[in-house]
């Protein structure tokens, strides 16, 4: 019997390790991989893409107090 992850994997035409960091997050969902979890689960590649923004914003909100930046400017003088 194949095992589900090994089902999946080729499903996406993507080898079993691949499908493994992807899940494990050691790897991201790029514009090709959303294409092709588009293709095999039914969500559409936007919201796979935008599933993947919204986790590195969130990591990289974890770090924000490191990043050093200086206010110099109000939103208003922007415009």
């Amino acid at each position: 019997m194949v095992s589900p992850y090994t089902a999946a994997a080729e499903a996406l035409g993507i080898t079993r390790k691949a499908l493994s960091d992807l899940l494990d997050g050691h790897t991201d969902v790029s514009p090709d991989m959303a294409i092709r979890l588009e293709k095999v689960f039914g969500s559409t590649a936007d919201t796979w893409l935008r599933m993947q923004m919204q986790r590195d914003l969130w990591e990289v909100r974890q770090r924000a107090d490191e990043t050093k930046i200086k206010r110099r400017f109000a939103a208003a003088e922007l415009c």
